[in-house]
Order: C-alpha cells, then sequence, then structure tokens
C-alpha cells in the first residue's frame, strides 16, 4: 500500500514531522514499512512554459525549433517530440537543471541551431508507463492541462515535492488500506487530531427511483448494496491534482469517473464501480449468482464463470463480477451521459474464491478478501458524489438505495487494566489506557476496576481482550517497556538433529561453498528436465490443491533440479565459477493419491561448476564433511544406471550397504535442458541418514609406544581396475600390521604400456606390543604384493 505523506496531511497535521520521524514512529507503533522513496528527488530547475512559436528546423526534417515562454524571458528549444503544438504549457529544464536520474542539461546546439534548455517527457520527469495518463502520449513531452503560471516550479504543478512510503499492510489489518486508515495510525502514534473528509453535496436533482432499482437475492454474500446515479456526466480526463494523486499511489489515470471511483477507494477504502445507466437493461441492478458460463471484463478477456460465483445483472444479463471487475458491457466511456454508482460490501471469502478461479486479482478483490466495514459504504458513496460535483463531471440525482437488512453492530468488550500490566510489565493507570485506547477512535466507559470498549466496525481484529494488550502496548511504545527476565527455569537449546545441521554448513562454508534456499515446491517439468525415467519413484509426488503456477505445483522429491536452476542463473549470467549447497526438505507421499501428510525427509545437495572444478573437486568436498562428521568406512561404488549423470562419471556413496547418496557430473542432455555450457558436478545425499550415523562425540586414541615402518609400492595395472580394489586387497592381507594406505601418484605417461597406469601408495606398519622386525614387515608386505598380482594382473614398476 501506497502513501504520499501530502495527501496524509489532509487527515492529519505532519508538517512539522521530518520523515525519518515519521516512519521511525508508525515502525515503532506496528506498521511495517518496505520502502520510503521521495517523488521528485534529484529534480532542480525544472519550471512551467508556455509554447509560443514552432518552425521547422533548417538541417534536421525531424526536429522544430520553438520559442518557449517560461515568464522571465523567452527561450529557444530545439526538439524531436510529436505531439508538440504552440499554446501548449510544458515542463522545461533550464540550463543547469537535472534530472531525476541525475542527467544535467546544458545550453548547445542541435544540429547548427541554439537550444537553451529541454523539454519534458513524463519518462525524464521519473513517471512509470504503468501510471502514465492514458490521455497523454507515453513517448512524447508531457502536456500540462491548464494554465499555470509561467516559470513555476513543476515539482508544485505535479506534486512531485512528496515522499511516497510504501506499507506492508498485515491481512489482519484491512482498515489501513486507506490512506485514511493510515491517518488514523499516524494520529494515534504522534497524538495528532485526525481530520475527516467534509462530506456534503450541495445540490441534488429529480429522483433516484425514476432512475432505477435494485434487487439483491443472495443476502449472504452481499451484506449491503449503495445505489447513487449521475446525471448529465461529462466524461473527460481528470484534473491535475486528481491525477498526480492517483500516480503517486501506483494508479493510472483512465477519465474523471473512474479516476474519482479510485481515488475514494485509495482514500477511504471502500471499492466502488461505475456502471453506464444507459447501457443496463431496464435500468435495473440484480445481484446473485452466475447463470452464464462466460462473461467478457473491462480487460476485454472473456472469462469462464460458475454458478457459485456473485455476480452483478440489470434485468438481462450479467455486467460485472461482484466485488473483482466490471463487465466490457456497461463500461463508461467517453459518450456516457447517466451513471450508476455501486458502494457495495460483499463475502471475503466469496472474493478470494471467484478471484482465485478467474487468475483476476484487482485492488478491489484484494480489499474485499481482507474484509471492507459494511458501514463505510454509504460515506464512499457520497464523497464520491461529492468530487463529482465539485469537478463539474455530473448531477447528483436526489435519493440513495440502501439494502442493508442486517446492520453491522459494534462490539463491547470488557477489560482488565490490571491484567493489561500483568502481561506488559508496565504500571499504566486507567487513565493512561483510556486515552490510548480513545487515540484508536475506540468508546471506553471507565467502571470501577475494568474498562468496557466498543470497537469500532473497522477494526475486524479486535474480538477479545488479549487484543487490546498488543494496542497498548504499541501506542505506549514498546521501546518504552522495560526489560525484564523470564520467569521460570526452562531453558531453550539445540536438538542434536540442529546442532549436526549447524556442524554440515559450517564445514561447507568453510569450505568455500555457498548456502543457497529455494522453494518446497517445483514444476512437474522438473523431471523430464533431469532425465528421469518415467518409472522413477520421485515422480510420485504430492500435488497442491491450489497452486500459484504450474511451476508450483507439486511438491519437491529431489532438489537436484532447484540446484541446477540456480547454477544455471548464475553461468548465463557470467559467473565463471560457483559452489553451493542446499539443507532441505522433500516430501514423498505415504500412498496416492494422497491421504494423509507425506514423509518429510531431510536431503543436502551440493552443486558446482568451474574451470578449475571436476569429479574429484565434489568428492573432495564430501570426503572433507564426512571427515567432520567422523563418520568412516565410506565406499563410492561406480553408478551406470542414472540417467541424470554421466553414465562413466557417477557413483553412490555407500554406507555399509546403505546407499546414502549419489555423486558425479551431469548428463550433457541434462546441462543442454538447463542451458549449462559447462561441465557440472552435482551430489544429492540423505541428510536424515547422515545424521543418524553421525559420532558427535570425538573419541581418543592413545598415542602409539612403538615406531611404524613405511613401505611404498609402485604398481602397474589396467585403467579399469579401481584404487578401491587395491586397498581392500592390501587391508585384507595386511593382517594386524598395516596401519594405513595412502595412495600419494597416478603416472600414465610413456614408460607406461597403453590402456595402463602406475599407482603408487605409501603402506604404513605398526604393532601395538612391540616394536616390528624387518623380516616380519617383508613378510606381510610380500603378501600384499603376491595377492595384487594375481587377483588384478598387476606388476610391480
Amino acid at each position: 500500500m501506497f502513501i504520499s505523506t501530502q495527501w496524509l496531511e489532509d487527515y492529519v497535521d505532519i508538517k512539522n514531522l521530518d520523515i525519518d520521524t515519521l516512519s521511525n514512529g508508525l515502525v515503532m507503533s506496528g506498521s511495517n514499512i518496505e520502502t520510503v522513496e521521495m517523488v521528485g528527488k534529484n529534480i532542480e530547475k525544472v519550471v512551467v512554459g508556455k509554447i509560443l512559436e514552432i518552425k521547422l528546423h533548417p538541417d534536421a526534417q525531424k526536429l522544430v525549433v520553438t520559442q518557449v515562454d517560461i515568464g522571465e524571458e523567452v527561450l529557444q528549444i530545439v526538439t524531436g517530440a510529436t505531439n508538440v503544438e504552440e499554446g501548449q504549457y510544458i515542463p522545461v529544464v533550464l540550463h543547469g537543471g537535472k534530472l531525476p536520474d541525475g542527467t544535467k542539461i546544458k545550453k548547445g546546439k542541435l544540429r547548427g541551431v541554439v537550444s537553451n534548455g529541454m523539454m519534458c517527457g513524463g519518462e525524464e520527469l521519473g513517471i512509470s508507463d504503468k501510471v502514465f495518463p492514458t490521455h497523454k502520449t507515453k513517448d512524447g513531452i508531457y502536456i500540462l492541462d491548464e494554465e499555470y503560471p509561467l516559470g513555476t516550479n513543476i515539482l508544485d504543478i505535479l506534486e512531485l515535492n512528496d515522499h511516497v512510503i510504501e506499507f506492508e499492510i498485515t491481512p489482519n489489518r484491512p482498515d489501513c488500506l486507506s490512506v485514511l486508515g493510515m491517518a488514523r495510525e499516524t494520529g494515534a502514534t504522534f497524538n495528532l487530531p485526525l481530520k475527516y473528509p467534509d462530506i456534503h453535496i450541495k445540490e441534488e436533482v429529480e429522483d433516484i427511483k425514476n432512475y432505477t432499482s435494485v434487487e439483491v437475492k443472495n443476502n449472504d454474500l452481499c451484506k449491503r448494496y449503495v445505489a447513487r446515479v449521475i446525471k448529465d456526466v461529462n466524461v473527460t480526463h481528470s484534473p491535475q491534482w486528481l491525477q498526480n494523486r492517483l500516480r503517486k499511489m501506483g494508479m493510472r489515470p483512465i477519465n474523471n469517473i473512474v479516476d474519482i471511483t479510485n481515488y475514494v477507494m485509495l482514500e477511504l477504502g471502500q471499492p466502488l464501480h461505475a456502471f453506464d445507466l444507459d447501457q443496463l437493461n431496464n435500468q435495473k441492478i440484480v445481484v446473485k449468482n452466475a447463470e452464464e458460463k462466460t462473461f467478457t471484463t473491462l480487460d476485454e478477456t472473456k472469462r469462464n464463470i460458475d454458478e457459485n460465483m456473485l455476480m452483478i445483472y440489470d434485468g438481462e444479463k450479467a455486467v460485472a463480477v461482484a466485488g473483482v471487475m466490471g463487465g466490457l458491457n456497461s463500461e463508461v466511456t467517453k459518450n456516457t451521459k447517466t451513471i450508476l454508482l455501486e458502494s457495495a460490501n460483499f463475502n471475503g471469502d466469496s472474493i478470494r474464491t471467484t478471484s482465485k478461479k478467474l487468475g483476476l486479482r484487482t485492488e478491489a478483490s484484494a480489499r474485499f478478501e481482507k474484509g471492507v466495514d459494511p458501514n463505510l459504504a454509504l460515506i464512499a458513496a457520497n464523497r464520491v458524489c461529492q468530487l463529482i460535483e465539485e469537478t463539474g463531471a455530473g448531477k447528483i440525482v436526489k435519493g440513495v438505495i440502501d439494502l442493508y437488512p442486517k446492520v453491522e453492530e459494534e462490539k463491547t468488550i470488557l477489560v482488565r487494566p490490571n491484567r493489561i500490566n500483568q502481561l506488559l510489565g508496565t504500571k499504566l493507570s486507567k487513565s493512561e489506557m483510556i486515552k490510548i485506547l480513545e487515540k484508536l477512535e475506540m468508546k471506553v466507559k471507565d467502571e470501577e476496576e475494568n474498562l468496557i470498549v466498543t470497537v469500532p466496525t473497522f477494526r475486524f481484529d479486535i474480538t477479545q481482550e488479549i487484543d487490546f494488550v498488543e494496542e497498548i502496548a504499541r501506542i505506549y511504545g514498546f521501546d518504552r517497556l522495560d526489560m525484564t527476565l523470564p520467569k521460570g527455569s526452562g531453558q531453550g537449546a539445540k536438538t542434536n538433529g540442529q546442532i549436526i545441521e549447524d556442524i554440515i554448513k559450517n564445514t561447507l562454508n568453510a569450505a568455500g561453498l555457498n548456502e543457497i534456499q529455494t522453494y518446497s515446491f517445483m514444476s512437474p517439468k522438473v523431471f523430464d528436465l533431469l532425465c528421469i525415467g518415467k518409472e522413477s519413484c520421485m515422480r510420485s509426488v504430492v500435488k497442491v490443491i491450489n497452486p500459484l503456477g504450474e511451476e508450483n505445483s507439486i511438491m519437491r522429491t529431489t532438489l537436484m533440479g532447484n540446484m541446477l536452476e540456480v547454477l544455471s542463473r548464475n553461468y548465463n549470467r557470467n559467473v565463471e565459477e560457483a559452489k553451493a549447497f542446499e539443507l532441505g526438505n522433500i516430501f514423498i507421499p505415504k500412498d496416492i493419491p494422497v491421504t494423509e501428510l507425506p514423509i518429510e525427509k531431510k536431503v543436502l545437495t551440493i552443486g558446482m561448476y568451474g574451470t578449475e572444478i571436476d569429479f574429484y573437486s565434489i568428492k573432495g568436498a564430501i570426503e572433507s564433511l564426512l571427515k567432520r562428521l567422523r563418520i568412516e568406512n565410506i565406499e563410492y561404488i561406480p553408478q551406470k544406471s542414472n540417467t541424470t549423470f554421466h553414465p562413466g562419471r557417477c557413483a553412490n556413496i555407500v554406507y555399509e550397504n546403505h546407499i546414502l547418496g549419489v555423486m558425479g557430473e551431469i548428463h550433457p542432455d541434462v546441462l543442454e535442458n538447463y542451458k549449462l555450457g559447462t561441465r557440472v558436478y552435482v551430489v544429492e545425499i540423505d541428510a536424515t541418514m547422515l545424521m543418524g550415523i553421525t559420532k558427535p562425540d570425538r573419541i581418543y586414541k592413545e598415542l602409539p609406544k612403538y615406531p611404524a615402518m613405511t613401505r611404498d609400492i609402485a604398481l602397474v595395472v589396467k585403467d579399469e581396475v579401481y584404487v578401491k580394489q587395491i586397498e581392500d586387497i592390501a587391508k585384507a592381507n595386511g593382517e594386524d600390521l598395516l596401519e594405513s594406505i595412502k595412495l600419494f601418484d597416478v603416472y600414465k605417461g610413456k614408460q607406461i604400456e597403453e590402456g595402463y597406469k602406475s599407482i603408487a601408495y605409501s603402506l604404513t606398519y605398526r604393532a601395538k606390543d612391540r616394536t616390528l622386525t624387518d623380516e616380519e614387515v617383508t613378510k606381510v608386505h610380500e603378501k600384499i604384493v603376491k595377492t595384487l598380482e594375481e587377483e588384478l594382473g598387476g606388476s610391480l614398476r
């Protein structure tokens, strides 16, 4: 929700508050501020000018030479804009002036003709295309709608000397989705009186009964329906002040009638809609559930509707989706002469369901979804009529149709001041609490030890005594509450699993990997992108009932797709090297279709690419982690059937005959699917199993008493012989004397026959109870060499 401080000042006197004080105060009283922006930031020396004369440029067909009066003098300005005409009032940047992007304007020559400044378009003034008025040319000069004093600062004309605050309004505070709602919060925060708009209509003609009638057939979904009629309507563009305010609130000006309804919605929080009354059959309004199957909305889109959606009908056809968007068949156009103004209150759950089904969310539906005070409907309708009258846009027809069978009443709640003080740790008196509650427009009656508080109907969030604790605390000031120690002896601590998670993250961070976090939802297309087989158990997924889109329609059963998306994004943004990991959950359904909550399993995924990165880089990261977790006896067994990985560069990570995970180089087809033009290495490990086999306690061994003997061996074997085979044979034949075996060299070259490799090891022998003799070591060592030669066909080098 965007709020202009200039507009805010209409209802609460904040001129003595600077923007930092204002925003900080509102944050401390519970309003969440996203951004604060100065609208006209950096704009200097931009004034109002009038085009007196336009002549063709002598040496350029697409340029014209103009004479522009800025009050004190007449400037010659060369421009290529095609929408300029003599007599127009325009923004002019003078010599030495600045634009929002920091551009400085200086005198110069264009194709040999002197130009003493520049005419401004909307873009140069920082006006986004999104909110550019529909009656103006986006790519041309910004033409002012009125004759303003020449030389006047454009910041004053377009109200750019203003701050716009973006608030994140929580779902429980729909009353703050308006300028008046935030003015109420501002007044309560800074103890300033609230000034409501003075709503009155000077002149009304004829009788509304002669123009229209309204019938509501579903009072459960339409609590209140207010209708007013305006005749002799003149549909044109809005006054500059109205356009300025809508634009700063993020809305595009359209025409005076639509703009006024949007203005009042932003001001008071009540959505409104204007129908062209002459386009309504029998000039009648009927509120009922849908009877057609399709309906074309104002955005010229044909939409599928069903009988559960509330619609607005005339005597024969649907003319609007209630609370969401009007229909193209009753749109207010420049030919409209009579309008019917709708100010209604619709059921929030119904509007939310309809909006989701249609895939259509509007400013109106967003407000109805969260809740709108039904007692606001008539006030808003009268406010629209007032503004239409004041701007000369039409004549107000006398009378109101107001169907409100069950009036919303104010709630009365008992509040115990002592209980409030106990919970907050304060010593506030009853009179202080009463003042705070009255600032929030609550009526308070003092009854001995208690307070009887009447809550206004716009505060849906206050339903019981405990709700007043927050209200009093935030207005009193969270920063003023005394710091106290919690009572009781309970102390929080991390679980064993959380401790292991910290170890995993810290170890991988120390190895140079960056932690990422991705969504738990994914697209079903991920399985095809990963080249996962049609029969794979990974394709048994939990489907989301109401997904935000196809790309978030299922719960993930692997993190590899998320990891490759992140790596692809980095690679395609020219990041030369990336190393990342994610520790997150996957969701495995217990049965299909899903009838109960799925199994949540924690998975660790690591991914990396770069010129210096290969298979052993990712294997080294895993081994460092396993060493830190004190997990031993891990085996890496070649895996050639996993279609996500390169068939010759993939291995299962095995612990005691259980597959802990898989690692390797990603298959070229998968790389192509993810638009990755480099080798990528990924590992995915069952983190739940990993935590189960972690040995958090360090077991110390006494230092050996007797010396070790070391023997080196270089063995020539075929290329297809794995290192693990050599190590397993050595350990099996080392009896109790082989303490360790370490690989220190792998060589292939001129001295080695084609198809063979030389593998060198250092073998360490030691006995726990004696000093070994050379004969003992030689015997065991020769046994190992002999077995290697016999079983692997190797030979000593």
